[in-house]
């Protein structure tokens, strides 16, 4: 058996990340590993209510943007308040997509990964 731990992105600039992150998802910091030689930073971001993390990787010698190739490549997140949520991205100025047909929209972060934001689950 196995279960779904963590997912991980590398990104440029680790403090813009975290604050986007906890700005617009409510991801919060719950673990960082930082060697000796400083040469990365590992952090590990929580939404409180599940076991599953989203691990940010910055590497210090990195000097360029990621390639994120043709950036299929995407996390979801459900919402409680799709329509607050979907406000709050807006002002942010960080949705990229929107799929009215599908009540679904995808926001991207600073080093433009896609991220998809769902509704509510509907109660049968």
């Amino acid at each position: 058996m196995f279960r779904f731990v963590h997912n991980n992105i590398n990104v440029k600039d680790l403090e813009k990340s975290l604050s986007f992150y906890k700005e617009a998802l409510g991801l919060e910091e719950v673990r960082r590993i930082t060697p000796a030689d400083g040469s990365f930073i590992i952090v590990y971001l929580s939404d409180g209510s599940s076991e599953h993390q989203l691990e940010l990787t910055w590497l210090r010698d990195w000097d360029r943007p990621y390639n994120l190739g043709d950036n299929e490549f995407h996390l979801a997140f459900r919402t409680d308040d799709f329509d607050a949520a979907h406000k709050k991205h807006s002002e942010m100025g960080c949705i990229c997509y929107e799929n009215p047909g599908m009540g679904i929209y995808f926001i991207n972060d600073p080093d433009g990964y896609w991220l998809e934001v769902l509704p509510p689950k509907k109660q049968i």
